[in-house]
């Protein structure tokens, strides 16, 4: 079996992504633009080049080494329903207002933009580690998409793009430190602006302006914790899904942590954050739902 991961790398994908349990590429149903046609050819010409087996399947994912027979489909299909009844009874918490499938919200944070002023006229690119910045950015202004993007996820970067802003890069790391160190090259004797939330867990600005990139910050949000009226009680065995260390202290502060609740880091970054009474497990990659997927692992 060929590495699906490094026959993929060159294709920068952002819209699908490797499923290695199902060996598919699953497609983001969350997004709906040019670019994902773009992306379904760009894998499916180089699976063919590959003499790779595949199928597109009603959703538009791209399915693997797979007969595309009707007993195949209907075996499937049958699959996918049992699946669901399962998983939707489960005590899965995903900690923000986002849909995720087979989780249950419990929004512990919200989000408050802060209008700045920004001269998009005197940088080359900008900088996003969140959605949260490319959303609170656009409500107010809509130069920012004129400029090329480097994204630190493909979240971020699905975000940016379905608002028309042209990417540029999408980092493989997908962590703060290491995703700095692959812009210094990317970025070098250019001006760059990082715009980022009032709290940030990297040394990105630090590190590129070390390095060779005259680098700006602006801060278009901030994350806040919501107050509840009391303490936030879930069912014994619940799995708790933490996608940034504000999470962590926004569920801490209006919950006590039972000793039968598991939870699920969205990256290493957001693991250093958990007080020592709490180990989590760590999602393959920084999407909820990946970390979706890895409670549901607990589980089995």
């Amino acid at each position: 079996m060929k590495n699906i991961e490094k026959l993929i790398e060159p294709l920068n994908l952002i819209y699908y992504e490797y499923e290695k349990s199902s060996n598919s590429f699953i497609l983001d149903r969350n997004y709906s633009n040019e670019h994902i046609f773009e992306e379904l050819i760009k894998i499916t010409y180089l699976l063919s080049k590959q003499n790779m087996i595949f199928f597109v399947d009603e959703n538009k994912s791209i399915v693997l080494n797979s007969q595309n027979t009707l007993l195949s489909r209907l075996k499937r299909y049958f699959n996918s329903i049992v699946e669901n009844i399962k998983n939707s009874s489960l005590n899965i918490y995903v900690l923000n207002d986002k849909k995720v499938k087979w989780a249950k919200n419990l929004p512990v944070i919200k989000i408050e933009t802060i209008k700045v002023n920004i001269d998009f006229s005197q940088y080359d690119a900008l900088i996003f580690t969140s959605k949260s910045a490319v959303h609170s950015l656009n409500s107010y202004n809509k130069e920012w998409r004129t400029k090329p993007i480097y994204a630190i996820a493909p979240q971020t970067a699905k975000v940016a793009s379905n608002f028309g802003a042209k990417i540029k890069f999408v980092s493989k790391e997908k962590h703060g430190d290491e995703f700095a160190r692959e812009l210094i090259p990317l970025l070098k004797n250019k001006k760059v602006l990082y715009i980022r939330g009032s709290k940030v867990v990297t040394d990105l600005v630090d590190t590129l302006n070390s390095n060779g990139v005259v680098c700006d910050e602006a801060i278009v949000y901030q994350t806040v914790c919501v107050n509840f009226k009391k303490k936030i009680t879930l069912p014994k065995k619940s799995i708790i899904i933490f996608s940034s260390p504000s999470t962590i202290e926004c569920f801490l502060k209006n919950a006590d942590w039972d000793e039968s609740y598991r939870a699920i880091s969205i990256g290493h970054t957001t693991q250093k954050y958990f007080p020592s009474y709490i180990t989590p497990a760590v999602s393959e990659t920084t999407s909820l739902d990946s970390c979706v997927k890895k409670a549901i692992e607990l589980l089995k």
